[in-house]
């Protein structure tokens, strides 16, 4: 069962808090308390993506499928054309920013996953939506060629076939996704634990 964003801050609501009001005042027994405090933030990290990448399952946008069905569908193609499972779950979430980063979504895609998928796979998602303007900038007036700003980059052709294979195809009403519910634990693994935490083991997989 995925939790609501709500449900996830309502866990840690209550309970013993620090006294200070200025962080330059904190002590270690004030670091213990807001350590026990975060610990349900990083339990659930999974399930308040997961919710709300649901949420956009209310959203079409003038597509033949819900935006929660393209990234759905996006993932799919890629599970079955055998990508390992951290490519999956940013092909899963790589539109997830579409409702609250309308102007921007990329970066909140790559910005969740930044912590926890190497680093060909951020910059992949933080970079998609030049690679798949490929496919219509021009009829926006825009130059579509405009991923070449990208051709020596190491990840220009890895972000390619990204766009080519598995994005900008998912938004077939007539292909058979497998059912969101198989990547919930792809999902939880890879958000496990983060790669890099500015914060080192103190908070990270907890």
């Amino acid at each position: 069962m995925i939790e609501t964003e709500a449900s996830s801050l309502a866990r840690v609501d209550g309970g013993e808090k620090i006294k200070c009001t200025h962080l330059k005042d904190l002590t270690q027994a004030d670091i213990d308390i807001i350590t026990k405090h975060l610990k349900p933030y990083v339990d659930t990290l999974a399930d308040r993506v997961l919710a709300h990448l649901k949420s956009l399952e209310a959203d079409e946008g003038g597509f033949p499928v819900t935006r929660l069905e393209h990234n759905v569908q996006c993932a799919s193609r890629a599970l079955r054309d055998g990508k390992d499972e951290e490519y999956v779950v940013a092909a899963l979430i790589h539109d997830i920013g579409d409702r609250l980063c309308t102007y921007n979504h990329p970066e909140m895609a790559a910005a969740i996953l930044q912590p926890f998928v190497r680093p060909e796979l951020h910059w992949m998602v933080l970079n998609h939506e030049v690679f798949q303007g490929f496919y219509f900038f021009h009829l926006f007036g825009k130059d579509k060629e405009m991923r070449q700003k990208f051709k020596d980059h190491p990840c220009y052709d890895l972000t390619v076939e990204f766009c080519a294979k598995y994005d900008a195809p998912a938004f077939d009403p007539n292909y058979k996704s497998v059912p969101f519910e198989e990547f919930i634990p792809m999902v939880r693994r890879v958000f496990a634990k983060p790669r890099d935490y500015i914060y080192g083991d103190r908070f990270a997989g907890m």
